[in-house]
């Protein structure tokens, strides 16, 4: 569905911009310079208040993500479970097709340190049981 239609469905109006780019994410998996472009005409915005939107919510990609997204818990509980250790583990490990985000609490303190990988949420990850979680990944597509 283009940006066009995605924000007819919204009225065209300029205060849903964040629901018609959530919209654009669950769409493309990320909002290109282009769809940056074609919203703000569609919603008589400027291109900079899209764009400032875009970069304010850590959601609105502005790549193309890989085939998993690998979210790692950065708030304080997390770090002091590892978290920071962790972080690093996984930048050395995760393969291309694999984007790792920083996020800032999943609900999940009480077993941190936390990832959220395509949607599920694990808690007490160490590097081995990262690995082993990532491996799964792997087999899965193969």
């Amino acid at each position: 569905m283009s940006v066009r239609k995605i924000a007819q469905r919204y009225d065209n109006r300029a205060e849903m911009l964040v629901q018609v780019l959530v919209a654009l994410v669950q769409q493309n998996g990320w909002i290109s310079e282009d769809d940056i472009r074609e919203l703000a005409d569609a919603l008589n915005l400027s291109r900079a208040d899209v764009h400032g939107v875009v970069e304010y919510y850590h959601d609105f990609r502005t790549e193309p993500p890989g085939s998993h997204i690998v979210k790692l818990c950065r708030a304080e509980a997390c770090q002091a479970m590892g978290g920071r250790e962790l972080a690093a583990h996984a930048e050395e490990v995760a393969g291309g097709d694999t984007t790792l985000e920083a996020v800032y609490c999943l609900g999940n303190c009480a077993c941190a340190p936390a990832v959220m990988i395509d949607g599920k949420t694990y808690g007490r990850v160490d590097a081995e049981r990262l690995d082993a979680l990532l491996a799964s990944l792997a087999e899965a597509a193969s």
